[in-house]
This record gives C-alpha cells, sequence and structure tokens, in this order.
C-alpha cells in the first residue's frame, strides 16, 4: 500500500451486529474482550441442523468465522487427516483444519478491507453448504451410529441465507 492509499476502514463489532441482523441471524453470545470481540450462533444447513458457528472480529485486521465442525476424532488420524486435506483443496474458499484437542474445525477469513454484510453472509452460507456437502462422509465424526438423522420435516432456519447467495454459491447451492 502506498502513502497515498487510505487505510482500509476497521469494521466494528456493532456493523456485524447489523449485519447479522440482516441476515436474521440471532447471535447465542457476545463476548468482548482486548478490543476483539466475539459471537456463538446457532446456524442450519439444508441437511444438517444446529451447526456452532464462532465469529472473531480483530477490528483492524479480520474477522474469522469458525465451525466447530465435529467432535475430536478418535479415529484413523491418517485417513481423517487424509479426507481434511482433500477438502481444503476441494472447497477453496473455506480451510479445514485440527484444533488443539484434536477437533476438525472448519474456517473462512475475511479481511476488513471491503468486509461488509453481503460478505459475512455469503461466507456464513458457503460454511453451512460445504457443511451439507459433507454431511455423509463426516457422519461418522458427528453422530454416534455414524447415521445423518432424518430430517422429520424440520426446514432450515437460513433457508433465506441460502435462497440470498444462491447465484453466488455455485455448486454448492445444490441442495
Amino acid at each position: 500500500m502506498s502513502p497515498a492509499d487510505p487505510a482500509p476502514a476497521a469494521v466494528s463489532a456493532a456493523d456485524v451486529e447489523l449485519w447479522l441482523a440482516d441476515q436474521g441471524i440471532v447471535p447465542l453470545e457476545r463476548i468482548e474482550r482486548d478490543g476483539i470481540a466475539s459471537w456463538d450462533l446457532d446456524l442450519d444447513g439444508r441437511r444438517r441442523f444446529e451447526i456452532r458457528v464462532t465469529l472473531i472480529l480483530d477490528p483492524a485486521l479480520a474477522l474469522i468465522a469458525w465451525v466447530q465442525f465435529a467432535p475430536p476424532i478418535t479415529d484413523y488420524f491418517r485417513k481423517s487427516y487424509r479426507k481434511l486435506l482433500r477438502w481444503n483443496d476441494e472447497f477453496p474458499f473455506v480451510k479445514f483444519a485440527i484444533s488443539e484437542d484434536e477437533r476438525p474445525i472448519l474456517t473462512s477469513e475475511l479481511a476488513v478491507g471491503g468486509l461488509d454484510g453481503d460478505e459475512l453472509g455469503l461466507a456464513l452460507a458457503r460454511l453451512l453448504a460445504v457443511c451439507d456437502r459433507l454431511v455423509e462422509e463426516s457422519a461418522a465424526w458427528i453422530w454416534v451410529d455414524g447415521r445423518v438423522p432424518a430430517p422429520a420435516g424440520r426446514v432450515s432456519r437460513q433457508a433465506a441465507l441460502f435462497a440470498r447467495y444462491a447465484d453466488r454459491l455455485g455448486e454448492l447451492a445444490e441442495p
């Protein structure tokens, strides 16, 4: 960045809350410490429900959307890690990793320069769509019996979010 280029405007916690409200998303909790704000969200995919998402905002740097993708991995680590690496290659806008407690996580990092409610909404829609796309492949990690529960007529609370970004989700837009 040259001296003539303005620095990207910082994003505030109030901005994020307005953007979430615009998407019809009500956070479970907000925590703020040392200028860093975080929100816990409980969101639904079209096939996988009650997905815990944490947003972490450093107002001058980035907003990170962090999905607790599955409980800690206790099976064949090599096979699981290979699967995560393959998914990282297949889904370019999100990244899989392993947390300190061996929990698979799914993340999307959004730089504050150019960040707005539309970009946040698209990122959340992508994360949920990836959870849906991989529901069968990750079922053994998520559910004790390794089977995806029947939706029993349940409809995603984020249906409007998927509809809003369907034209930008590409192949992830397919239910």
